[in-house]
């Protein structure tokens, strides 16, 4: 009787317990045909929503009584189904666009929200099948706050998925899991207004904005007399400023920060710091006002990322930015500096550990004085030697990015399930490696990575446990998908377990060090 009562319930009921799931999720299951997920049931606007699924993929099921208007948005085919005596409309529809948008209104826990000041991680799916292992791992952790939509304008060229799919990927992927609290949906590496206004059309809610293309690295090294001139033939109209008022604004000035450090600007200094990093601010300035434009009443978040650069960013320059920024109106909730060091793709971090750590201590004295904003670490994949650096330095002001590590440990459960289709992919990377690489920092030698003909089933795996295989599997992703993807995710849907146990895996190992577990 559990399913008539609980049609009696206008307001969103709370989660059920497990065994309550499980039970009710049998009851549906002998209603709809479907093998019913659990985690999905919800009672709301006198309905049943669920997440069900057989040999032809997924479907939500909507059952409630035939007068009620919460089936009006939903596309699918009805039918009456007798329950108890009492016939009920069950309505099964595809897990498209328009039933996921259907969805987000009715059970507002399946779209994204801003999620603020709160410790985060972003948990890039270029497969679109990732997230439920995403949530089971994030749901092990106190205080970190997810984004499950997260994909660049660059990846979804390469996968072939509009901002639109990924939002949708991952709201049947929190509904299955029954994820109830906020989760955010980043448009990472935002370079030019066009790039805005698909992820705003899909309704994302955060926004990482790309200025590197603006970035100027000879400044690092320039000598003084290029220096001024580069300061000289800055944007300042767009800035807002001038020279003169620049040096007025740092020079002969002491910056106390959190924690006993300070800066202090010398000409040289702030030459370089305007010289780098002044059309960056402008742009970004430019970025954000078409942002606010689009976005208008609607609450959206913004990052600001300048890690794909050549050179680091000091504190000064760190400084310096954020300043600017602050003055020109910008409002942001995290900001991702090129950090020392080398973070390249799918590995750990390559570099002297306590210089990072002096550097690291700096840059969130700066992110408490100028914000308080949280620090972002992007390409931030499997850095586990940093983690505990960021998390004891940052506390709650930490953001980490994560992208192309669910795409290897998605090949790392083929590897278990499909071998066959594991050593095609591998073939295919070691053809596709030198092409790839063009656009990623990244150092892999193929020569170090076995062929397929040389390892047996049992040591597939162990290639994503290489340096050099996981960095040529990770950059030859998009070839991979254009080739293989269709394979790959319906051994994926179909072994969707394993596939899921890896990602929560995985992950665990990444949040592990940024709170406590809740077991």
């Amino acid at each position: 009787m559990k399913v008539l009562s609980s049609l009696e319930q206008q307001e969103l009921a709370p989660a059920l317990r497990e065994t309550e799931a499980t039970a009710l999720a049998v009851e549906l299951g002998g209603i709809s045909g479907f093998e019913v997920y659990p985690r999905s049931v919800a009672a709301s606007h006198n309905a049943f929503f669920f997440l069900g699924h057989r040999e032809a993929g997924k479907r939500l099921g909507v059952l409630s009584r035939g007068d009620n208007p919460a089936l009006a948005g939903f596309v699918g085919e009805s039918r009456g189904v007798t329950v108890y005596g009492q016939t009920l409309v069950l309505r099964v529809c595809p897990t498209d666009h328009a039933n996921a948008v259907a969805l987000r209104t009715m059970l507002p826990y399946t779209g994204p929200q801003v999620l603020g000041l709160q410790k985060s991680a972003g948990c890039g799916d270029r497969l679109g099948l990732a997230t439920p292992g995403h949530v089971r791992a994030v749901s092990r952790f106190s205080g970190i706050a997810p984004i499950f939509a997260q994909q660049s304008v660059r990846e979804n060229a390469r996968t072939g998925r509009t901002p639109q799919q990924v939002l949708d990927d991952a709201t049947w992927g929190v509904f299955q899991e029954g994820w109830r609290e906020p989760w955010g949906a980043d448009a990472d590496h935002l370079k030019t207004p066009a790039d805005v206004d698909a992820f705003v059309a899909a309704g994302y809610t955060f926004y990482t904005v790309d200025p590197g293309d603006h970035v100027d690295n000879e400044a690092h090294i320039a000598a003084h007399s290029i220096l001024v001139n580069k300061v000289n033939g800055l944007p300042w109209d767009v800035m807002e400023d001038g020279p003169q008022a620049l040096n007025k604004r740092y020079l002969g000035r002491t910056f106390n920060l959190d924690k006993g450090f300070e800066l202090i600007f010398s000409e040289e200094i702030l030459l370089r710091a305007a010289a780098k990093y002044g059309r960056a601010i402008a742009h970004t300035v430019q970025m954000y006002r078409h942002l606010v434009s689009r976005m208008g009443d609607t609450p959206f978040e913004l990052e600001v990322s300048v890690d794909e650069t050549e050179t680091p960013t000091s504190p000064h320059e760190h400084f310096f930015v954020a300043s600017e920024l602050k003055r020109l109106g910008v409002q942001w909730v995290s900001l991702a500096p090129r950090y020392t060091g080398r973070f390249e793709k799918g590995v750990d971090y390559i570099g002297d550990l306590a210089r990072f750590e002096a550097e690291f201590v700096k840059h969130a004295a700066i992110a408490r004085h100028l914000g308080p904003y949280k620090l972002s670490l992007h390409s931030g994949s499997d850095k586990f030697s940093i983690y505990p650096i960021i998390a004891r330095h940052a506390g709650e002001l930490a953001h980490l990015k994560t992208a192309g590590t669910s795409y290897l440990e998605a090949l790392r459960a083929i590897a278990s399930m499909d071998p066959p289709l594991f050593r095609q992919i591998l073939a295919f990377a070691h053809e596709r490696y030198r092409e790839d690489k063009a656009t990623y920092h990244v150092s892999a030698d193929p020569t170090k990575v076995p062929s397929p003909d040389q390892l047996a089933d049992s040591e597939l795996a162990g290639v994503l446990d290489l340096f050099d295989g996981r960095q040529m599997l990770h950059v030859t992703f998009g070839s991979a998908l254009e080739r293989f993807g269709q394979q790959l995710k319906e051994v994926l849907a179909q072994h969707e377990e394993v596939h899921y146990a890896a990602m929560e895996t995985h992950f665990r190992k990444h949040l592990t060090p940024f709170a406590s577990a809740n077991e």
